[in-house]
């Protein structure tokens, strides 16, 4: 099980899940962010990956919980420290718990025991469902609430990229033959998939590019490539 967002990271995860042998399940969800381009990249790269299924699960998680991928009226955040202290605008409240959760009920049902996000922890340290202690504490959770954690062998939460840097993912990436021009990270993209370009989410893709010395395949809106 895999979940995919159609940004870099989730695809990365998904090209290292199906490097590591696994037949691999995609699970996408259309929760009410504004970034609504991301599930037609997530359609394309479970397709060019070679997942089993993919699946898009629609959930109203904006109703409940306020962030600014979900509230269009909220500023983006824009030329921000990576580093900074503090939990960003961008955190959506329990979106990682959510999510797991879902993929959970979905794993356990197609008895798959191997479930991969692309959590990290290194380039957004503010998320407090990206640190290692949370998935810890998701993967006991998972084992103590499922028949299969009773009964059978159990699951197992795995994050390939939770201590690398974005110029390590991208690099990994390159090395399964990741296509990167499938993805969308912004935080504004248009229907098309356009990057803005600005948005904290292009400049750390961008820089991600630089360093690992990857030309950037990125669309923006500009028309050319930043």
């Amino acid at each position: 099980m895999v979940l995919l967002s159609g940004g870099l990271d989730s695809a990365t995860t998904l090209a290292i899940a199906a490097h590591d042998g696994c037949r691999c399940f995609a699970l996408s969800f259309a929760y009410g962010q504004r970034n609504a381009a991301e599930i037609g990249a997530a359609r394309r790269v479970a397709a060019a990956v070679g997942a089993a299924e993919h699946r898009c699960f629609t959930l109203d998680l904006a109703a409940i919980a306020a962030s600014a991928l979900t509230d269009p009226s909220a500023p983006l955040p824009a030329n921000s420290d990576s580093g900074a202290a503090g939990i960003p605008p961008t955190y959506v409240p329990a979106r990682n718990t959510v999510f797991l959760a879902l993929a959970l009920a979905w794993a356990e049902t197609l008895d798959a025991r191997s479930i991969y996000i692309g959590v990290n922890a290194v380039d957004y340290p503010g998320y407090p469902d990206c640190r290692p202690r949370f998935i810890e504490s998701f993967e006991q959770t998972a084992n103590l609430a499922t028949r299969a954690g009773v009964e059978g062998g159990g699951f197992r939460i795995m994050t390939p990229l939770i201590a690398l840097t974005k110029a390590g993912i991208i690099s990994r990436g390159v090395e399964l033959g990741l296509d990167y021009s499938l993805t969308v990270s912004c935080y504004r993209a248009d229907e098309q998939g356009r990057a803005c370009g600005e948005c904290d989410a292009c400049r750390f893709r961008r820089r991600g590019f630089d360093e690992a010395g990857v030309p950037d395949p990125t669309a923006y809106q500009s028309g050319g490539v930043c």
